[in-house]
């Protein structure tokens, strides 16, 4: 065999070896790292190491980690580590999780705010959600500074919530949240909505104020336009609110179910019987129906309102102190028929 055909063999033996090993390695960058058809994901802390985050993948249910760690050492993860939530199953590809987790491309969360009574309960309800706990959310949350910077204090913070669904990152900062709160309540607020309210000469925080009572109210849709037309009448009347939610607030008993003459004594800013005009603040995070329930309020002459002795949830109105407590009258007969102290 000449020189000229054995160097031939050899670069054709060579291209072939070259070949059967590309071929291994797109093999080995397009097999799943898990066989499990359904969604699962691993969460990277910030006091992470590469080895706790390997230890972390091979808690996923028929996990391959040869490949990830192969993959993990031929990307150098250890050296560039990211806090997130990282998809490990449908199928994704060792090779693309592990050049994720290198790059920090995280899958958001399905985050919801929902209607709740306070911030404290708003933190401890999302907590679950984030990588933050419910007292760093609360920091936040409660930052005069921060606040200051949104345009808000501790009093009307919760009116930057609007309940919805929002895609956000795990291992977002609690400022941050608050910031994207903010920029979600001004797109909320259109130019629409902020036209009803110069028509109501309220300001967007007042209207949240005004609909955390309606939503407190009655949870009754239908009805909240007729409650919140009834509470704007008292207020251009100068009449006080007078709203029970308003005094289970400033109590801070949520599930009491009765309210009493001593209750409406309570010393409190949000007690609406003692003071005049709106609490400083919402007494829940209303939500978008009751906003729009006060921007869209009914128009009608009624001052007064009692729950129904029906219990049905919804209220009789009325025009005249004389007709409300012949409602009232027949709402407490009610309630002592069936011993509600």
């Amino acid at each position: 065999m000449n020189k000229k055909r054995a160097w031939l063999i050899a670069a054709i033996g060579g291209s072939a070896v070259v070949v059967i090993l590309l071929a291994c390695a797109a093999f080995a960058a397009l097999m799943p790292f898990s066989s499990t058809d359904s969604a699962s994901y691993v969460y990277v802390d910030k006091d992470d190491t590469a080895d706790s985050v390997y230890h972390k993948l091979s808690q996923t249910p028929d996990s391959r980690m040869y490949l990830a760690r192969f993959w993990g050492n031929a990307l150098r993860y250890s050296a560039k580590l990211h806090t997130g939530r990282y998809q490990t199953g449908k199928h994704v590809s060792a090779f693309s999780l592990m050049r994720n987790l290198r790059a920090g491309r995280q899958e958001p969360v399905n985050l919801v705010i929902p209607v709740t009574h306070t911030l404290a309960h708003m933190a401890a309800r999302i907590a679950p959600k984030l990588q933050a706990d419910s007292a760093a959310l609360m920091q936040a949350f409660t930052d005069a500074g921060l606040l200051a910077e949104l345009e808000a204090d501790t009093a009307t913070a919760p009116a930057l919530f609007v309940p919805n669904t929002y895609q956000v990152y795990w291992d977002i900062e609690p400022a941050d949240l608050l910031r994207r709160m903010k920029r979600e309540h001004e797109a909320f607020w259109d130019e629409g909505r902020l036209a009803l309210a110069r028509d109501l000469k309220l300001t967007p925080y007042e209207v949240a104020v005004l609909a955390s009572i309606v939503e407190q109210e009655s949870a009754n849709q239908a009805e909240r336009p007729a409650i919140a037309g009834m509470y704007i009448n008292r207020l251009r009347q100068g009449m006080k609110l007078q709203a029970d939610p308003t005094v289970k607030f400033a109590l801070g008993d949520f599930g009491l179910r009765r309210i009493m003459h001593a209750h409406l004594t309570t010393d409190s800013p949000y007690n609406t019987y003692m003071n005049e005009g709106l609490p400083p603040g919402p007494i829940c995070i209303p939500s978008a129906d009751a906003i729009d329930a006060v921007l869209n309020y009914d128009r009608h002459n009624y001052l007064y309102m009692c729950a129904k002795e029906d219990f049905s949830g919804t209220h009789n109105f009325a025009a005249t102190y004389a007709e409300h407590l012949a409602n009232a009258r027949r709402y407490a007969e009610a309630l002592n028929k069936r011993g509600i102290k």
